[in-house]
């Protein structure tokens, strides 16, 4: 069975509708996909549906946007959680509207320098997304600044970069227990993705296992071989649930859909520690 728990639509920052999406993961011969855009889920209901017809596994989830108390981004992956909980929604809310002012402030120090605009990057996001640096990226492509979007991630929109504006958003230790509360199950995504830019210090690893942390997404195109290994023995100390999948952006990003996968008895895990909503396995 392959199963890719990790992947996007167009409702965040996907460049595929949640139903090409599962076209697209049935033709790649996936058995169960995970729909995880930033911050939403209204791309569950057409996902699921699509699904169903084509006889694949539908996960709803959801990839919530962090920020550690060093000022790192952090992103945890929810599955399977009540997307009705308002404490959980009212929190998704104030990132939403965080990142919008992030990007505003990301664009005009861009402009200062290069010929994109508020309009541009608004060009290249689907009404009601979740809007965020990757549909910058597409500006930039557009304009003839950068080849393709990993191009612009790689140095202009880097963590590194002047251009760069820092994200707030709540504490992963908080959003683990929302995703608890919610009913969901709570995976820490790419955590060792060194080539993004700063990767948070153990400690934090420490207070999302305290506040109820399922598991680490190990299986990662962009995490270090060397944090891999650290992942695994930190997942056998705390028996944390280890998934793999593809972080898939459709053709935003070079990923592939099931270019990692994870084991059917971890999805297993997941569905046990639910119950938030149900899984279509």
């Amino acid at each position: 069975m392959r199963i890719d728990l990790h992947t996007h639509s167009n409702v965040s920052d996907g460049t595929q509708t949640p139903s090409d999406l599962i076209r697209s993961a049935a033709t790649a011969g996936l058995d169960v996909v995970a729909l995880t855009d930033h911050d939403q889920t209204t791309g569950w209901a057409p996902a699921a549906e699509t699904a169903k017809e084509l006889g694949v596994g539908f996960i709803p989830g959801m990839e919530i946007t962090c920020q550690d108390p060093n000022g790192i981004s952090v992103h945890l992956l929810s599955y399977l959680h009540d997307p009705t909980y308002q404490p959980l929604l009212d929190e998704l809310e104030l990132s939403r509207d965080a990142r919008i002012i992030r990007a505003q402030r990301i664009v005009e120090r861009l402009a200062e320098d290069y010929p994109v605009s508020w309009d541009l990057v608004n060009e290249h996001c689907q009404p009601g997304a979740t809007i965020g640096r990757p549909h910058i990226a597409d500006a930039l492509v557009a304009a003839g600044v950068s080849e393709n979007r990993n191009e612009a991630f790689a140095n202009i929109l880097s963590s590194r970069s002047k251009y760069y504006v820092a994200h707030p958003a709540v504490r992963p230790a908080e959003a683990v227990k929302l995703v608890r509360e919610a009913g969901g199950v709570p995976v820490f995504a790419h955590p060792k993705a060194s080539l993004r830019g700063r990767t948070v210090p153990n400690s934090t690893f420490y207070e999302m296992i305290d506040a109820g942390l399922g598991g680490v997404e190990i299986h990662h195109r962009d995490n270090s071989e060397e944090g891999k290994e650290w992942l695994l023995d930190l997942a056998a100390k705390k028996n944390l649930i280890i998934t793999g999948s593809s972080d898939y952006h459709g053709t935003g990003k070079l990923n592939r859909l099931g270019e990692n996968v994870t084991e059917p008895e971890m999805l297993q895990r997941i569905i046990q520690e639910s119950s938030g909503t149900q899984a279509s396995v």
